[in-house]
């Protein structure tokens, strides 16, 4: 196949959730400052492992059909959680490039896990999670139950607290709260080192 007629994008993703929630933000073209784009989001059988020591060898076979690929996982889980997020996505941008992908790939690894895009100051957040009509504000009870320090503006354990707001409200845990989460919480603003890098690595492939 041609790179005139190969997709845009491959996103190799650890599991359901992260699926829904980049599916979500790339349906914000106008958000994230690029046009639309043709992804392809595929996930690892083996979760953020398989990804962090297989994801090259699985992206291997596709650097005809696609002009760029992503890999993304969390860094909890992966098997490497006593390395710099930054030190795993070199070692294994350089191995893509190895791999056929040279000049046109990126690793994305979440510290320490996807979870952590969750939480903002965005009203949607408490919405999206069930927390509506309380007496009790969700990052008020979050510091109350421990899992919000003062000061911070996000856990230290972003997916023990999601949970435990989801179990607070009743609200069963699925892949369609990522998805409505990347769809309607705003990006301004935000300055998380790995969804910054998304951002800009997008912008800068398809601007």
């Amino acid at each position: 196949m041609s790179k005139d007629s190969a997709a845009d994008l491959v996103v190799l993703v650890a599991d359901r959730n992260m699926e829904a929630a980049v599916r979500g933000l790339f349906s914000r073209q106008e958000a994230l400052g690029i046009r639309k784009v043709d992804v392809h989001i595929l996930r690892h059988p083996q979760k953020d492992c398989g990804c962090r020591n297989g994801g090259v060898e699985f992206l291997a076979v596709f650097p005809g059909q696609y002009r760029h690929a992503l890999l993304m996982f969390d860094r909890e889980g992966s098997g490497e959680e006593g390395q710099r997020p930054e030190t795993i996505e070199s070692d294994l941008e350089g191995r893509l490039s190895l791999s056929g992908w040279a000049g046109r790939a990126a690793v994305i690894v979440l510290d320490p896990e996807l979870e952590t895009w969750v939480w903002s100051g965005s009203p949607h957040v408490a919405a999206c999670l069930g927390w509506t009509d309380r007496t009790m504000s969700l990052p008020q009870w979050l510091c109350d139950k421990g899992y919000l320090a003062s000061g911070e503006a996000k856990p230290t354990r972003p997916k023990e607290a999601m949970e435990a707001a989801l179990w607070m409200t009743h609200t069963p845990r699925s892949s369609a709260i990522y998805q409505r989460l990347a769809e309607t919480v705003s990006t301004k603003g935000c300055v998380d080192r790995a969804f910054v890098k998304f951002r800009t690595t997008m912008q800068r492939w398809f601007s």
